[in-house]
């Protein structure tokens, strides 16, 4: 079967069809051309049971097609309504990426309606005073905007169940927002595993988690993220090595590193962030979780090449603060080593659709204006 491309805005409408094993959708938002040429739509696909071909963000690299079965959507929707039970949902991220997809599915599973609002959240009352019990799916921008706005938070407040994804979000956020009646739970998860497959740190139901080789414990201290169950994708669309170096079996052999506390999974960074820097490793994601407890959403911790240092940590930043100001704020945060050695002014913290930093763009950027 081939894939039928669609408008994000299509996607409510023909999801039922995907769902029936009646077509497969790929839908094509932003970057329409580059995400053309990946999915290839006159090759048909080889993949069983497709359902759906959704583009990575691609804040780290270029966008990934990502083929997606009948049975894993529906595994995965079916594992979130065993913790939830049933649910009507509201839809404020973009339904061409898998969170805003998966709202979608979560919603067919439970037989329950969507309501759609604003990215903005600034219309949510309507969809909040719904009868029944309800959910919503977010990520950590969203939230950090909604705190400004009290009326917004009052609408959240009504919602049974708050998905929180798709990127780190700051601790002090998280309690501030709980402070304000908000029902959030923190998900972890990808594209690659139909979203947030680990909520609050701990596995839906059908899914296993394991950090490093199977050969080791299943709660080892620490390690890579492997993630186990019916919900994770059938591959990469026409990239046969790049799925069999991230798919075994049913399980997604992810790039992040985790640890076990308490019984609960902590998403540590990923290992493309340990950068080494005069001999010293230095891990970008601690430093990038220092800089947003200074000064949350108002910088983008990079490296660069160096000829001194190996790489150069490097923050872009939206503050009017300069340089010094920074490393003696992070100095009790951080090693000496991990303290940005060179700042780069920026209009805003770029993000992609989904919410996550493109950090690839910024570092094209800076790359560009190097040469």
């Amino acid at each position: 079967m081939k894939a039928t491309i669609c408008t994000p805005q299509q996607v409510p409408d023909l999801l039922p069809q995907a769902l029936a094993g009646r077509a497969v959708l790929a839908p094509v938002g932003e970057n329409a051309p580059q995400t053309l040429a990946m999915l290839q739509p006159e090759v048909p696909l080889a993949e069983p049971d497709a359902a759906v071909v959704v583009a990575t963000s691609g804040s780290s690299g270029q966008p990934k097609g990502v083929v997606l079965s009948r049975a894993a959507l529906l595994a995965a929707a079916e594992s979130s309504q065993q913790r939830l039970g049933p649910m009507s949902w509201t839809c404020v991220l973009p339904t061409g990426y898998v969170a805003g997809l998966m709202v979608l599915v979560r919603a067919h599973v439970a037989g329950q309606p969507v309501h759609f609002a604003s990215p903005d959240l600034s219309d949510l009352s309507g969809p909040a005073s719904a009868p029944g019990p309800k959910a919503i799916s977010i990520v950590p921008t969203q939230l950090f905007r909604a705190m400004d706005h009290p009326e917004v938070l009052r609408a959240m407040a009504r919602y049974d169940a708050i998905l929180l994804g798709g990127a780190a979000v700051d601790p002090d956020l998280l309690a501030r927002a709980r402070g304000h009646g908000l029902n959030l739970i923190t998900t972890y998860g990808m594209s690659e595993t139909c979203g947030g497959c680990v909520w609050d740190g701990e596995p839906l139901p059908g899914v296993t988690v394991d950090l490093g080789p199977s050969a080791e414990p299943v709660e080892a201290p620490s390690g890579r993220i492997h993630l186990h169950g019916d919900m994770v994708f059938s591959g990469y669309r026409l990239a046969p090595e790049l799925t069999a170096a991230t798919l075994q079996g049913r399980t997604v052999r992810t790039n992040d590193r985790g640890e076990w506390r308490d019984g609960r999974l902590h998403v540590l960074g990923r290992f493309d962030d340990v950068v080494i820097s005069g001999g010293v490793n230095v891990d970008l994601a601690a430093v990038q979780r220092a800089v947003d407890a200074v000064e949350p959403d108002s910088g983008v911790v990079l490296a660069l090449p160096d000829r001194e240092w190996g790489s150069r940590v490097v923050l872009a930043s939206t503050s009017a603060h300069d340089l010094q100001w920074w490393r003696t704020a992070l100095a009790d945060r951080l090693g000496r080593a991990a303290l940005p050695r060179q700042l780069v002014a920026i209009d805003v913290v770029p993000r992609t659709s989904s919410g996550k930093i493109d950090r690839q763009s910024l570092l094209g950027e800076l790359l560009d204006e190097k040469d």
